[in-house]
């Protein structure tokens, strides 16, 4: 049986690998896309401590079903939001949105 550090330690790993995405990405998309690995990596989690802490009840799966749902309507708003932004402005790179300036 793998034990509960690798798992955490895979977490761990695809959290520290999205923030690092979202903070230096240049594309909506791709802050999209590590926003994405952020919340996989929440779902890694949930499910762990389900298997290693909880019961057999599975309210760790159920938490992480509910992350995915999420999960997969933020990323259709945020795909929308990025189509709407690109037929106004013509880019996709976050440093050339400036809707809120003058």
């Amino acid at each position: 049986m793998i034990p509960q550090s690798h798992f955490l330690i895979l977490g761990a790993a695809l959290f520290a690998i999205g923030l690092y995405g979202a903070l230096t990405r240049r594309t909506a998309i791709g802050i999209l896309m590590s926003i994405e690995l952020i919340l996989n990596a929440a779902n890694i989690n949930l499910i762990t401590f389900n298997k290693f802490l909880g019961g057999p009840d599975g309210l760790g799966q159920v938490f992480a079903l509910f992350v995915m749902a999420i999960a997969a309507a933020s990323a259709v708003i945020g795909l929308v939001l990025v189509i709407a932004v690109y037929r106004n402005m013509k880019t996709i790179f976050t440093e050339n949105m400036n809707i809120m300036k003058w």
